[in-house]
């Protein structure tokens, strides 16, 4: 009985937490994960198993190809019913397509975290386990993320209601992101048990978090889309004999590429974010290398590390502040000005130079920082990307996970160009090679007329800060080019959300406590 009573207590409890917050803490759970991966699944591979340069590179190739493909594959799996205009597929009523989102991540939420586990031991030739560690992790993470992603868009339809979403799953990225500061004392190179054991810990308590958030979120609309059905069944009973409304009709994957390729501001907004992913992955892959060639011999190695931590934990907090100004102004002018200071910090820092260390350090934090921070914030505008999408053609039910997976297939070959772009550059520059293991040495016989190593580590100085701060001109320059041509702001876009809150297929659920 008191068992009982403890459940029903509990259960009780659950109901009064706010939708934002179940909605929010996946980002934790998936985020706890994902840093660590990012941090050390590529020192793992290379310093404790030793894989060649050769196996590395193959699986990176292929690793490319399938993280372009499994997005729209995944989205086109979940959402093709929704793109059904036939009598059935109207039926489908908002709570149950949020419940669709919920199965998912109940499913896949805890797979994912599995996978996670696959890295930090080895149980076959390292390049046949990195190939499919790689692919089986993005897989399960492209699963998560996409029905993830997909809720933003479901749950709510006002940009306040999703700035709120927004707002709390920036709040517990920035929490997921401690597991990065934590990382750092159980990882060793020569004794992986300690680190092994941090990383099964970890993956518990995602699955856990994935069971329970996706559980009690499930439990909130269940009741709801059991409404929403008998309301249905009663309205078909009253309307026998007439003939329905929509026809008979299913929207074929050509038919909806079609479809895309007439939609302008899809085609601006993919334009910016391809540009933008190329410079978050930029910034993220040559952190460490600004840090090494432009600041190590004049700051300390805690200050090295205090902008490597803060680089991962302020773009989630900052993202809280650019939320509440994006509820003020719109997040097109929240990015447009972003944009316009990434511009204007990388001028001045141009015209500082590369020996003013304290201005290096704040434009190399900020840099990625502001970057991040606006990644962050273009997930809202892929939900009035949705929305557009839906009234423009006419759609029973929108394909939030479908638009969200083609968009990752436009911009994430960003993720490997913005490497490949980069060490090309320097190498042209300086001769220096990230892959051998005395790259100033080799950049010495590749320019043996620069003379010493000291020479030459003036040259890669100087290749650095150039890259360091014209990558993000540029990058600013193209995106306040496409970004000007996007329309779906203001009149237009408050016209497209009366639209489809007016819809009757469209009506979004209560989200209660948003």
């Amino acid at each position: 009985m008191g068992g009982a009573m403890g459940v029903r207590g509990w259960l009780c409890w659950a109901d009064v937490v706010p939708t934002a917050v179940l909605y929010g803490s996946l980002s934790l759970f998936i985020s706890i994960l994902h840093n660590v991966f990012l941090l050390y699944y590529v020192d793992t591979f290379v310093s404790v198993y030793k894989i060649d340069k050769v196996s590395f590179w193959v699986g990176e190739t292929v690793f490319l190809i399938w993280n372009s493909l499994n997005d729209p594959l995944f989205g086109w799996l979940s959402d093709r019913s929704f793109l059904s205009s036939h009598d059935s597929g109207a039926q489908i009523s908002s709570p149950e397509v949020v419940l669709k989102r919920l199965r998912s991540l109940s499913r896949n939420g805890p797979l994912f975290a599995l996978s996670f586990l696959a890295f930090w031991v080895a149980w076959a030739p390292p390049a046949l386990q990195f190939l499919a560690c790689l692919c089986l992790y993005d897989g399960f993470l492209t699963a998560v993320d996409l029905s993830h992603n997909a809720l933003l868009a479901d749950l709510a339809v006002s940009a306040g209601d999703r700035a709120r979403l927004n707002f709390h799953g920036s709040l517990f990225s920035a929490l997921g992101s401690l597991s990065v500061f934590l990382s750092h004392c159980f990882w060793d190179k020569e004794d992986f048990f300690s680190f092994r054991l941090f990383c099964v810990t970890l993956a518990a308590v995602s699955a856990l978090g994935f069971a329970v958030a996706s559980g009690l979120l499930r439990r909130r609309f269940r009741g709801e889309a059991r409404q929403r059905h008998d309301e249905a069944a009663a309205l078909r009973e009253l309307c026998v004999g007439k003939a329905p409304l929509a026809q008979d009709q299913n929207v074929t994957l050509g038919q909806y590429l079609r479809q895309l390729s007439r939609h302008r501001n899809f085609l601006w907004f993919v334009s910016m974010n391809l540009v933008q992913v190329f410079h978050c992955h930029f910034n993220s892959n040559f952190f460490p290398l600004f840090l090494e060639h432009l600041l190590s011999d004049r700051i300390s190695a805690s200050t090295g590390s205090f902008l490597l931590g803060i680089s991962y934990i302020a773009p989630h907090v900052n993202n809280l502040y650019f939320l509440t100004l994006c509820q003020r102004y719109g997040v097109y002018h929240v990015v447009r000005w972003l944009f316009v200071l990434k511009l204007t910090l990388s001028a001045l820092m141009l015209l500082g130079g590369a020996d003013q260390v304290y201005l290096l350090c704040v434009f190399i934090a900020s840099n990625r920082v502001f970057t991040e921070g606006t990644c962050k914030l273009l997930n809202l505008v892929v939900t009035d990307l949705v929305d557009e999408d839906l009234v423009l053609n006419r759609r029973q039910q929108a394909a939030s996970a479908l638009l969200f997976g083609m968009v990752a297939l436009v911009t994430k070959p960003g993720q490997t160009f913005a490497p490949l772009v980069g060490t090309w550059l320097l190498c042209v520059y300086t001769g220096y090679d990230i892959f051998e293991r005395d790259p100033v040495q080799d950049a010495v016989a590749v320019r043996p007329e620069s003379g010493t190593p000291a020479a030459i580590e003036v040259t890669l100085r100087q290749g650095c800060f150039y890259l360091l701060v014209l990558v993000p001109i540029t990058c600013a320059l193209l995106q306040l080019l496409a970004w000007s041509r996007f329309t779906l702001h203001g009149r237009r876009l408050q016209s497209v959300k009366a639209l489809r809150q007016d819809s009757r297929h469209g009506r979004p659920p209560d989200i209660k406590a948003v």
